[in-house]
Order: C-alpha cells, then sequence, then structure tokens
C-alpha cells in the first residue's frame, strides 16, 4: 500500500481504513495453497525421479541422501505452510464464506497433517488473547511439557546450541506428541475448554486407532504380497475390504453416539463435531486407499513413499521448522500490546520455512487478527503512520544477522538481553473472538479478569 493511498483512507477515518485491510474474499487464498501443493508435489515428483536416475547408473544407495534431505527440509516447510492455511482458517480469514473457510482449511490443510481447524482454533486463539500470559496462552504449557521452553533472554551461542539440540529426533518426537495433546486433541486447561462436557474419550480413541491401525494394516499386507507369499490382488482386496469395513463401522458409530459424546468448548464449530470427524475420517480413508490401490496397479512402493516423504519430515523438519517460529516469534517478548511479538525482514526460503502465511509481520497480525496474510504489510505500514506508540514500539527484525551501529537488530540479537522489554502492562486482546460464535462468554471474561489481575505490576 503506498503512503498516497493510506494518507487517502485515513481521511476517509481510521475505522474504513481497517475494514478495508481485514476484506477477503473466496477465491485468493486458492492460489496461495495451489502454490504449496505445486512445490509439495514438484519436489516429490523430483526425488523420485532422483532416486530412479541413481538405479539406472547402478550408483550405491547414498547417492540418494542429498535428494532425501533436500526432500525433508522442502515437505517440513511446506506441511509448516499447511500450518498457516489452518492459521487463517483458525481466524475464520482465510476465505470469506464461513464453511468454505472451514472445509478449505481442514481438507486442504489440517487433515492431512492429523489435525483439524476447530482443534487448533481453541489452542490458539486464547494464545491471541491471553498472549504470553505463562498460565492462559497454551504455548507456554506444551512448551513445558515437551522440554522446548527456552529461558529468555538468552545469549547468541545459547541459542544456536538450543537449535542444534533441537535436532535429536527424540525432541522433535516429543514436541509433535506434545502439540497434538494441546492442538489436536485438547486440554482442560485451555481457556475455551468446558470441563463440564469432555465428550467420550473412546469415541476420540477409535478415530485415533482407525488413522494409526490402517496403515499398519495395509503396510503388513502389501509387504507379503511383494515378497510372493501371497498373491498381490488377493492381499490389496483385503486391504481395501478392512480399509472399507472399519470406515463404514466407524462413520455408523459416529452416526448414532450422542452429541455430548464430542466434546465440547466455550466457541461453538461453523462444522458440527460431529461431521468434522466423520469428515475427517473419510479423508485418511480416501487418502490410504488411493495409496494403495495406486501401489497396487503400479507396482510403485507409494506407502514407502508416503512413510519417507511425508510422515518422516512431519516428525522432523515440521516441528524443527516450528519451534524455530514460535521461539523467534514471541522468545524474550513480554505481555505489552506493542512488545509481545515483533516484524521479521526475512528472505523467501526463510519466509516460505519459518514465517508461513505472513507470520513474519506477526506484531500487526496480534494487534489485529482479522486481517488476512496478505494483507499484513498495509497493515503495518498503516499503524507506523498512525499510531504513535505502535511507531515508537515495535520491534523490525533484519534477518539472522547480528546488529551493526547502522543497521536493525537480527533474530539473534533481539532474544538477549539488550532487547528484553520492560515496565508494560499487559495486554489482554478483547478483539480475538470478536469473529467467533462463543457460548459461554461469562466464563470466558471470568478468564479475561484473572488474567489481566496477573499481569498487573506490583508496587
Amino acid at each position: 500500500m503506498s503512503t498516497d493511498s493510506i494518507r487517502y483512507m485515513e481521511g476517509q477515518g481510521g475505522q474504513q481504513n481497517i475494514r478495508s485491510l481485514k476484506a477477503r474474499d473466496n477465491w485468493t487464498n486458492f492460489t496461495y495453497i495451489g502454490i504449496v501443493y505445486l512445490i509439495v508435489a514438484a519436489t516429490i515428483a523430483a526425488t523420485i525421479w532422483s532416486y530412479w536416475a541413481v538405479a539406472e547408473a547402478a550408483l550405491g544407495w547414498w547417492w540418494n541422501a542429498p535428494m532425501t534431505l533436500i526432500a525433508l527440509l522442502v515437505i517440513g516447510a511446506s506441511q509448516h505452510q499447511f500450518g498457516g492455511i489452518i492459521h487463517e482458517g483458525t481466524h475464520y480469514i482465510l476465505f470469506q464464506n464461513r464453511k468454505l473457510n472451514e472445509l478449505a482449511s481442514d481438507w486442504l490443510a489440517a487433515f492431512p497433517i492429523y489435525t483439524s481447524t476447530y482443534a487448533f482454533r481453541l489452542h490458539h486463539l486464547s494464545h491471541h488473547q491471553f498472549v504470553n500470559d505463562p498460565t492462559r496462552d497454551p504455548n507456554f504449557d506444551q512448551a513445558h511439557e515437551s522440554g522446548h521452553w527456552l529461558d529468555f533472554p538468552i545469549a547468541h551461542i545459547d541459542f544456536l546450541m538450543a537449535i542444534l539440540r533441537q535436532l535429536n529426533p527424540v525432541r522433535l518426537v516429543s514436541y509433535i506428541v506434545a502439540r497434538a495433546k494441546y492442538s489436536a486433541l485438547g486440554v482442560d486447561t485451555n481457556p475455551y475448554a468446558n470441563p463440564e462436557k469432555r465428550g467420550w474419550p473412546f469415541a476420540v480413541r477409535l478415530g485415533v486407532l482407525f488413522m494409526v491401525a490402517i496403515p499398519a494394516v495395509h503396510v503388513g499386507l502389501l509387504s507379503i504380497g511383494a515378497l510372493g507369499v501371497a498373491e498381490r490382488w488377493i492381499v490389496s482386496s483385503i486391504a481395501m475390504a478392512v480399509l472399507i469395513v472399519s470406515w463404514l463401522a466407524l462413520v455408523a458409530y459416529y452416526l448414532a453416539i450422542p452429541d455430548d459424546a464430542y466434546a465440547q468448548s466455550r466457541i461453538n464449530p461453523v462444522i458440527s463435531h460431529r461431521m468434522t470427524t466423520i469428515n475427517r475420517i473419510s479423508y485418511m480413508a480416501l487418502l490410504y486407499g488411493t495409496l494403495t490401490v495406486v501401489e497396487f496397479f503400479t507396482t510403485v512402493p507409494t506407502w514407502g513413499y508416503f512413510g519417507l516423504l511425508w510422515i518422516l519430515p512431519m516428525f522432523t523438519t515440521f516441528p524443527l521448522f516450528m519451534v524455530l517460529r514460535e521461539w523467534i516469534q514471541h522468545g524474550n517478548a513480554d505481555r505489552g500490546r506493542y512488545t509481545n511479538s515483533r516484524i521479521f525482514i526475512v528472505n523467501p526460503i526463510l519466509s516460505y520455512a519459518v514465517f508461513p502465511f505472513g507470520m513474519d509481520y506477526h506484531l500487526p497480525h496480534h494487534i489485529n487478527a482479522s486481517v488476512p496474510h496478505y494483507r499484513l504489510k498495509d497493515l503495518h505500514e498503516y499503524l507506523m503512520e498512525s499510531d504513535a506508540k505502535y511507531a515508537e514500539q515495535a520491534l523490525v527484525v533484519d534477518g539472522w544477522k547480528m546488529r551493526d551501529e547502522h543497521s536493525a537488530p537480527g533474530i539473534i540479537d533481539v532474544l538477549g538481553p539488550e532487547y528484553t522489554p520492560h515496565g508494560n502492562a499487559a495486554h489482554v486482546d478483547d478483539e480475538t473472538l470478536s469473529e467467533a460464535d462463543v457460548n459461554d462468554a461469562s466464563a470466558i471474561a471470568a478468564q479475561v479478569a484473572a488474567s489481566r489481575q496477573a499481569g498487573t505490576p506490583t508496587a
């Protein structure tokens, strides 16, 4: 947005400007989503072609290592982009139409990485409303539980060592497990959880069992066929029969159980919990069935590629990028309105891997979470001209480089003691739930009051 256009819109009134920035439609984000899918498809195709070329040249298996590493990095970054898609859906800003917003976010991003938009919404909106509140911001609990909490401020070398420690596969898996618990299944400590309506644990476990057991059954049966122990068409047919019967049985079960079998919260869903659950297992059934059918008709080890090029990055590079983003965005920040996060000027590669869908402009996103990612830079520029306090306190971070006397601080700089904010009043974002359908406003108001009281400076 140019300076002239900002001034024109200011002349029409600040509220009109914000309304213009908040506008979203039903088609723009299909382009952004399509680009991510194109990158994923191209990466998988290039990797498989590389494996074929190595085999044709009769080279050793280790020649596949460089391409595999590149694929793990690119696909892990793309899975993080899927997280960015869900993030927009969580704020109801992926698309203008509410149902399209929810269904596209689920089917095109959340289900592929084994979560749902609604489950993540409970986790993420509470992070927004109670940002950096150590008691109510779920990011704090999750980081403590997974062992990824850092004691900020942190020295340059200590931060680099912390990054290296994240390369430990055990730590990466522990992060994903904690992430699933907090942002896919939900926890009672979430400010929006309703402890009186927890649903039936068995209903949740059945869905998890389906998502885990069906791949084990299919891979086991297809392996028997590949080894020649049984006819391939027989084991493939059995695998598909198990899938279809299991899916039908689960759909019937989820249609039959009462509404209170599904966990409820203080925020109503756009799509019913019943239908979201059925949609989720249906997506998995389609995915697993497609992998098996393609492997049968082509003899290409599609399940092996799925494990190597989708599941492996989900437990390695994907969590690595998420951990980095969470540290960088809110590490060494406080609860102040203008100091709970920052703006990051980074190159396109770092932006794709660590700051998907506008997360590099994270402070303006926390100022107004109803502005879609493709207008956050405009929002930042508008706030710099229209909000003196924002212009004074907003911290712009210039890449990874360390600061010199003529430049802005880098990422490593702002995590150190020189940039630790002090003396800012705790901010609770009352606008976080402006787009949400709240069913228990009084319970949330009580959380807000307690958070403000906890953040009140003592004499």
